[in-house]
């Protein structure tokens, strides 16, 4: 059975938050400026950090075996370890799990959310999923819902009595969302439809943690048109709502069955049959009705999507920090073979040895690079709400959109690597189930699949965010890069400016042969586009890493090499580096490989395969 300890550090994310990032003109805002300081995220991080190590670290054990139960029925078809009720409570309590979704007077940053989103994933993969959802589904009700929808769902649903789930996916319609088969009809009493429909891999589903749960649902209406066109999006609770709020009968959505999955085994994903009893009933979400057979169901759930797809990144961030400061931990304990350098010597620890180092610069770097992506883009996300003027507000959207599928392909990617790195720091021992490192590979795989598979992100990303309003902030988010690289080169960091350089240049070629293929070869593109989004990532990271460098080495300079904090922020600066002259220069290998044009896995006769 899988457990392990609560090794997690903060340098680096109060680093990143309260130094690096430009907290300063967010918190100037109209919407923060009379509520936060930037101190007062320490309130928030702090707290977090102590129900973390304290409270969902150690339910953690339980969330691995025996996981969420299925047991059936009406009330409660999931059972939930009592360690996990101990943790929702106390989150809830805290006021650090759905409260953040809250978007009116006296907000929170969703910047601070995502350090706390981070380590509660760190914590406990599967126990995390059982609020995060919520919060989701509460912007979508705060974006679209009625006044009367608001005001019956949202108060319970940032206390957690009740929870929020995404109904999209059917077993016969997983990335091709058109082809989903959920019906909903209309009933005498308006915006009042009758549902029916199965769901499957519901992500909290069912549990026992809350008293009533809201699906989110996907379904067509009558006479809608086919594909993504016709859909329109319904509020279905497992026990009826009435207008005063108080729960009613059982809402005719049966829990099928539990899905059992390679890892997060306490997170309860379903199959959900809603109607089986013809007695299952939803509201048309903003009572929006469908005209001329088109529903607006899709973009309402998009707005859904865009914000777990960046939580997912977190998700995996999570993973991937716990993973390493485990490895890093056995590695400075673990005693193995004699140093390359004294043959004949004693044996030295292992992080003595130099691939075992390698291994965990890896590690720290893209850990590093993705939380700052991540964490940018979350920052994206508030000025997209929050800026004074609408040219600046479409302008950090715009942002945000491009960085989405970066912050949830290339996070996840990178995470079932590192985390795999993270195994072999351990040898032997990190293949045993009692180690951190197997459960945490186990449980990261998901992420790469959530929320559309990579692959659809980098369709996105080389597709609509490439070309969206004509191409011209793709182009702007491009010409951010060059500048940074030829506006803020030093002499101590000549050699990485060179490399971002060389790398920048093969990214732009990249991108202009995905932009012919476009318009020709469009299986060479489709076979090119994971790549193409991999080499933006690593470009765009790069430039994070650089600038956490260059305002680390000023902090260097000002403290002096005898100060507390000097060791922190010279490993910033060899982090920097070690990402950038090993990890980023994996671009030039993909802009070799696209120019030489190779079709052998378009090409190969499928019986070849074999």
């Amino acid at each position: 059975m899988a457990h392990y300890n609560w090794l997690y550090q903060m340098r680096d994310i109060k680093f990143q938050i309260k130094e690096w990032l430009d907290m300063d003109t967010l918190l100037s805002l109209d919407a923060y400026k009379d509520y936060y300081a930037i101190d007062d995220v320490d309130n928030f991080l702090d707290l977090n950090f102590k129900v973390c190590r304290d409270v969902m670290c150690p339910a953690n054990k339980d969330a691995d075996d025996p996981g969420a139960t299925f047991v059936g029925g009406e009330e409660h078809a999931v059972v939930t370890p009592e360690s996990f009720k101990t943790v929702y409570k106390t989150i809830m309590d805290a006021e650090l799990g759905p409260q953040f979704g809250f978007r009116g007077e006296g907000k929170i940053p969703l910047a601070w959310y995502s350090p706390i989103l981070e380590m509660q994933s760190a914590a406990s993969p599967s126990i995390v999923m059982f609020w995060c959802l919520t919060q989701g589904a509460t912007t979508v009700f705060q974006e679209y819902g009625t006044e009367k929808q608001k005001e019956l769902f949202l108060p319970k649903m940032y206390s957690g009595e009740w929870c929020g789930t995404m109904g999209l996916t059917e077993p016969g319609a997983g990335s091709d969302v058109g082809a989903l088969q959920s019906r909903a009809t209309p009933t005498d009493k308006p915006h009042i439809y009758k549902m029916k429909g199965t769901k499957c891999f519901i992500t909290s589903g069912d549990h026992d943690l809350a008293e009533n749960i809201i699906h989110l649902m996907l379904a067509k209406t009558p006479g809608s048109k086919a594909g993504t066109a016709g859909i329109s999006l319904f509020i279905v609770p497992k026990f009826w709502v009435n207008d005063d709020g108080s729960l009613g009968a059982w809402n005719d959505v049966t829990s099928v069955g539990i899905e059992h999955k390679m890892g997060i085994h306490g997170s309860s994903t379903l199959t959900l049959a809603m109607g089986e009893n013809d007695n299952c009933y939803g509201w048309m979400l903003g009572e929006v009705e469908v005209v001329d057979g088109r529903g607006i169901g899709m973009s309402q759930m998009f707005t859904f999507m865009n914000e777990e797809r960046l939580n997912t990144g977190l998700f995996a961030l999570g993973c991937m920090g716990s993973a390493y400061y485990a490895a890093l931990d056995y590695t400075k304990v673990r005693v193995q073979s004699r140093h390359s350098t004294n043959p004949k010597g004693p044996s030295v620890r292992i992080i003595e040895h130099e691939d075992v180092r390698r291994m965990l610069l890896l590690q720290k770097s893209v850990l590093e690079a993705t939380r700052a992506l991540i964490y940018q883009s979350y920052l994206y996300v508030d000025l997209s709400k929050d800026a004074p003027t609408p040219e600046e507000r479409e302008y950090y959207h715009d942002m945000f959109m491009i960085n989405n599928p970066l912050c949830k392909a290339y996070t996840s990617d990178m995470a079932r690597i590192t985390t795999g790195e993270a195994i072999q720091c351990h040898g032997g021992y990190g293949f045993m189930e009692e180690y951190a490192g197997a459960e945490l590979y186990r449980d990261v795989v998901i992420y790469g699949i959530w929320e559309g598979t990579n692959f659809i992100q980098a369709q996105d990303y080389t597709g609509r965010k490439f070309t969206m309003k004509g191409g011209e902030p793709f182009k702007k988010w491009v010409a951010e890069i060059d500048d940074f690289i030829s506006g803020q080169r030093t002499e101590q960091f000549a050699a990485e400016f060179d490399m971002m350089a060389e790398c920048m240049s093969a990214f732009k070629e990249i991108v202009e042969m995905n932009d012919a293929w476009t318009k020709g070869d469009r299986q060479m593109k489709q076979l090119f586009t994971t790549r193409t989004m991999h080499a933006g990532a690593r470009v765009y990271c790069g430039k994070l890493m650089l600038s956490q460098a260059l305002l680390a080495a000023k902090k260097l300079a000002e403290l002096g090499e005898d100060h507390f904090d000097a060791t922190f922020y010279k490993g910033k600066i060899a982090t920097a580096r070690f990402y950038i002259m090993n990890h980023v220069p994996e671009i030039l290998g993909y802009h070799k490989a696209m120019k030489a044009g190779d079709r052998s896995a378009i090409d190969i006769q499928e019986d070849a395969f074999m």
